[in-house]
């Protein structure tokens, strides 16, 4: 017997635990939802790798969408990837119960307005200002075509990439992760997991191949590891809002897409992505010590009983979690900063 709590109740009741193939799913959610989003996505991206986009073994050449073949090549992989993994676990784990939790963060755009002024001006700013040590004193105000690039640009990375990945990410992972092992150890386990998945589009022109330098995956998984505690702070202290985290992550996207470029034309891809390593770190070292460790999260540290479609507790290096949201959700703070009048940060 598995003891199940329903999704925003405290009332305890037990069913008999799934058997077979759901069984093992609800023993293993974030393990199989990891195999099911990068083993998916490795797959659907394969072809693109090895076309000439790529590696070059395969002739076979993408349509080209906008002025690239990244979208055609690259965007149903991250469509079908941590997107539909977090369903097919959600469904199998926790039945429509935990799809309504995980669906319900999607509508949380409710915030205080301070968080939407950080996230689509504050972070922009900060992402200009860390490519001054680097510009050599050459910097160019953005033109206007970058200027009114902007917004389309942000609203396609929204679909693209915030939609295909956060979900995932944020809506599925972080909270079971959180539940079970704590804020801290869930960036520890999920930043990795994020930039591994990334990881085999460094063979094509999505990561510079064949240019780029060695480093720049390393540089890249160090990013996802920073970054993760900044959007993990902002998801916990936004109430959970994914539409802040999608417009987080598409806002240093668009950012370093349509702007850095026109704005630094002497920076390289490889030296942005350390000055994004390097500001991003600083942002997580500071949230760390403003929150000793807590990331804004306020729901209690729990084992497996009395959480949706959880399982036998594992170690957490196999990233085993359970669980689908925190037992005490958070509340939106009055600002965006951090907020210690509660004893919570």
């Amino acid at each position: 017997m598995t003891t199940i709590s329903a999704p925003g109740t405290d009332r305890r009741s037990t069913r008999p635990a799934p058997g077979g193939l759901r069984g093992v799913v609800a023993r293993n959610p974030l393990r199989t939802f990891a195999v099911l989003a990068l083993g998916t996505s490795w797959l659907v991206w394969l072809p693109y790798i090895l076309s000439p986009h790529g590696l070059g073994i395969w002739d076979l050449h993408f349509p080209e969408v906008l002025g690239t073949a990244q979208l055609s090549g690259v965007l149903p992989g991250a469509l079908l990837g941590p997107v539909t993994a977090a369903f097919v676990v959600t469904a199998a784990a926790d039945g429509r119960a935990g799809l309504r939790v995980w669906a319900g963060r999607l509508w949380r755009w409710r915030v205080r307005w301070q968080w939407y002024v950080t996230v689509l001006l504050g972070v922009p700013v900060l992402i200009v200002l860390s490519g001054l040590p680097f510009a050599g004193g050459v910097v160019h105000a953005p033109s206007a075509l970058a200027l009114a690039a902007y917004v389309p640009a942000l609203l396609l990375q929204v679909v693209t990439t915030g939609l295909a990945e956060e979900p995932g990410w944020r809506d599925f992972a972080l909270p079971r992760l959180q539940g079970r092992f704590g804020p801290m150890r869930a960036a520890l386990v999920l930043g990795p997991l994020w930039g591994l998945w990334h990881l085999p589009l460094f063979l094509t022109d999505w990561g510079g191949w064949p240019t780029a330098h060695w480093t720049q995956p390393l540089v890249f998984v160090g990013f996802c590891m920073a970054f993760t505690v900044v959007m993990s702070w902002v998801f916990n202290r936004s109430g959970e809002s994914l539409p802040l985290a999608v417009l987080l992550h598409v806002s240093v996207n668009t950012t370093a897409s349509v702007l850095w470029s026109d704005m630094f034309p002497g920076i390289g891809a490889e030296t942005m992505l350390l000055a994004l390593l390097i500001t991003s770190t600083i942002g997580a070292v500071v949230i760390v010590v403003a929150t000793r460790g807590r990331l804004g999260y306020r729901g209690p540290v729990v084992g497996t009983a009395g959480r949706p479609g959880t399982g036998p507790a594992e170690d957490p290096a196999s990233a085993v979690v359970a669980g689908t949201a925190p037992a005490a959700a958070p509340t939106p703070s009055a600002s965006p900063l951090v907020d210690s009048s509660d004893g919570h940060r």
